[in-house]
């Protein structure tokens, strides 16, 4: 059956859910989303909402990290905890004879969490080990130095795993006052389905939506991407230059234009070989293995990024590079070809983007989550089938601030 998007109340507060009968196997599964309570929300202690769900994934007081553990897996549960930029998000799966066991381990989970000092401890050691062997990830190291361009000044500048010194100043307060304020009635959207029955699974979600508090919403906040373009170059013992670039992109969720920008962005970078990029800079050029670029459109940011590896010596060809193919994309427009090549690969691949239930899941619950109504990308797909080549590059000479590139770079001294 196709999905749907119900409610539960419970303490005066309509709790959304979406919902995908599929019977096929004996399996189900659930999603509860918490939205504007990713890194978004980390304030001043960056890295404090991925640290928070990890502490989430240390099991609850009654049985203890070990005890919790051994439960889940005698039952073959899964449930674990994590974090977006936008959404703390905790994800449930079992054998649908074991759905019962696995809600009543996730209510225990979410009333009495097994937060202490000892656990923090321990999360803490492993996230700053992680992140000192990040400082050698050349391509996160690039990738943290753009968002730190692009958005300057703001919340989505920091890394979502912190750094080493916010990882270091967090404190048990600090986590026990996040989880307070985002695990709440009031920012809940409940993700299930599979081999189950929605009117008698909702007295169940009831009883384990009950276990929060009603807390307060807030509408996520959107940032602009800086006007000023910015290079920055960061000076590493490599043989290769990793180049990370970005741009704003005037496009707002539930933009009627985004299916344009999708055909769009398909053909500058984001298609693999046959893309824009790919071509000049690899086949043409013989500069990098792979070149891309992908837009991010989101209710907090909307920008185009991509990212390309070089020899260091090929470093300023390269970079040259992706300006040239850029600013000549948004100038000429693309070729027929190009647009009936892009159309194929979008819904030739189709059935693949909605092959399992989870997909099918995830696909309605960013349709609910954008605002838009329930078979908007199926809508969408019927957009893409119909659009000519005159539409497609209007609307990419439409947007010439994709060429305003900021440019973030590991090299070699």
């Amino acid at each position: 059956m196709a999905a749907v998007v119900d409610h539960i109340e419970i303490k005066g507060v309509k709790v959304p859910v979406v919902f995908e009968a599929d019977h096929r196997l004996p399996l189900a599964s659930l999603q509860l989303v918490f939205t504007n309570s990713g890194s978004i929300a980390d304030g001043a202690d960056a890295g404090l909402a991925k640290l928070s769900a990890k502490m989430m994934n240390e099991g609850s007081k009654t049985l203890g990290s070990d005890g919790f553990a051994e439960a889940l897996d005698s039952k073959a549960i899964g449930l674990s905890a994590h974090t977006g930029v936008e959404t703390f998000v905790f994800e449930l799966s079992a054998l649908k004879s074991e759905f019962h066991t696995a809600l009543e381990l996730f209510e225990s989970l979410l009333a009495v969490p097994n937060i202490t000092k000892d656990n923090l401890k321990k999360i803490q050691t492993n996230t700053i080990g992680s992140l000192m062997r990040k400082a050698n990830d050349f391509d996160y190291v690039a990738n943290v130095a753009l968002k730190a361009l692009l958005f300057k000044g703001t919340a989505l500048a920091a890394p979502a795993s912190g750094t080493l010194e916010s990882v270091k100043a967090i404190t048990l307060e600090d986590v026990q006052t996040f989880l307070q304020e985002h695990l709440v009635l009031s920012r809940a959207i409940v993700v299930v389905g599979g081999d189950v029955d929605l009117t008698t699974l909702k007295p169940r979600l009831k009883t384990l939506l009950e276990v929060l508090k009603v807390g307060k919403s807030e509408p996520v906040k959107h940032y602009e991407v800086v006007q000023k373009c910015a290079d920055e170059v960061i000076t590493k013992k490599t043989e290769q230059a990793y180049i990370y670039f970005g741009s704003p992109y005037h496009l707002h969720v539930g933009s009627p234009d985004y299916y344009k920008a999708r055909v769009a962005t398909y053909i500058l970078g984001t298609g693999g070989f046959g893309s824009r990029l790919m071509e000049e800079i690899r086949v043409k050029r013989g500069l990098a293995y792979s070149a891309y670029a992908q837009l991010n459109i989101s209710a907090s940011s909307n920008y185009m990024m991509g990212y390309l590896q070089t020899k260091t010596d090929s470093m300023k060809e390269a970079k040259a590079t992706v300006k040239e193919v850029i600013g000549d994309f948004v100038a000429k427009g693309v070729s027929e070809a190009e647009l009936q090549q892009a159309k194929q690969f979008i819904l030739g691949s189709e059935p693949l983007r909605v092959e399992t239930l989870s997909q099918r899941l995830s696909r309605t619950f960013m349709e609910y989550y954008k605002g838009e109504k329930i078979g908007a990308s199926l809508e969408e797909l019927k957009k893409i089938e119909t659009l000519d080549l005159k539409t497609l590059n209007a609307f990419i000479s439409d947007h010439p601030e994709i060429t305003q590139l900021s440019f973030s770079i590991v090299t070699a001294p």
